[in-house]
């Protein structure tokens, strides 16, 4: 016993370890406990062998229903959930540090996603920080976190460097949409290429919505308007020029937007369509220091409210038996 002890306050010296093992005895399956802790569950399979191993005991057994406790496990659970209180109380604590945080936070949007999203939640931020300055840098190249060219950034693209800490926010499907007139008299499409396109340049024809229009279209297409430029291409939208490809999520924030309604003929081309994942990303070394948490928090609650508004209407959906979605709607021949 006393060495299982003194094995347990040394591994409980490592932080991390902590709310791994609590998420894994709390929900006893990988795929739960990985829901949890914003991992996947094979990197989770991997904590726990490591962990085990530099315990050189067996925390879990494997079974087919999931993960059950070992002995050992169960005589860790008390440290583990002390530390776990600990750190509540130390979060509690530095609240008040928060308070008094100011100084300069770099961060680093995509355009679209700084105007819709992320300068609303600075105006919030700065209500409540006024000591905080940001530097907001709207650009389509990616800024590198890891040589501090930024101290946060918003990401589609999830980044693979260990010295990276990163929370996905959200997911979200790009959708052929126009205004609300313009979508009126657009029923039934059963040809993309008909279309009146608001497209992106060559300068970002890599990105995957440009890509999806190159495969749907061909040569096929005439555009109404050439320009990488996402707020000018809303501009075009709102104005009636054309149709564009739209994350889903714009609808919430500009209403005046319509998904285009498709023929069953072309839904498999619809399915096709990409899904950006958005990611808050920043440097390991300075995620807790009070100036860039209050920013990483202000930004992680602004999409938080965002999501929880989009679920609302689709629980509503599912009460009435009807689909609220800003997925372009089919009909069949």
């Amino acid at each position: 016993m006393q060495g299982m002890i003194a094995k347990t306050q040394l591994w409980f010296e490592r932080w991390d370890d902590v709310p791994v093992f609590l998420a894994l005895y709390r929900q006893r399956t990988l795929a739960g406990a990985a829901g949890v802790l914003g991992l996947d569950a094979s990197t989770l399979s991997r904590r726990l062998a490591a962990l085990e191993r530099s315990l050189r005991l067996t925390l879990f057994e494997r079974t087919r229903d999931g993960l059950e406790a070992t002995e050992s496990a169960d005589l860790l659970l008390a440290p583990a959930e002390e530390m776990e209180g600990a750190h509540a109380r130390l979060g509690g604590a530095l609240s008040g540090i928060e308070r008094a945080a100011e100084g300069v936070v770099r961060l680093s949007v995509a355009p679209g996603l700084a105007e819709a999203f992320v300068v609303p939640a600075l105006a919030e931020l700065r209500r409540a920080q006024p000591g905080i300055v940001v530097e907001l840098e709207v650009s389509t190249s990616v800024a590198n976190l890891t040589r501090r060219e930024a101290d946060v950034a918003l990401r589609t693209i999830r980044p693979q460097a260990p010295s990276l800490v990163l929370k996905k926010l959200a997911s979200s499907r790009w959708v052929p949409m126009a205004n609300a007139s313009l979508a009126k008299k657009l029923r039934d499409v059963r040809s993309l290429d008909a279309l009146p396109w608001v497209v992106w340049d060559a300068s970002l024809s890599m990105i995957p919505p440009a890509q999806w229009l190159r495969r749907a279209l061909g040569d096929r297409g005439r555009p109404a308007l050439v320009t990488s430029h996402f707020a000018s291409q809303l501009a075009a939208l709102e104005a009636g020029m054309g149709v564009a490809l739209v994350p889903d999520a714009y609808v919430r924030v500009y209403p005046w937007l319509r998904a285009i309604d498709v023929h069953d003929s072309i839904a498999p081309l619809m399915q096709a369509l990409p899904v950006d994942d958005l990611w808050l990303v920043g440097h390991s070394a300075l995620r807790r220091v009070p100036r860039v948490d209050v920013v990483w928090r202000a930004i992680e609650r602004a999409f938080t409210a965002e999501e929880q508004r989009a679920a609302r209407p689709r629980r509503e959906a599912r009460g009435s038996g009807a689909t609220a979605s800003a997925r372009p709607a089919s009909k069949r021949a």
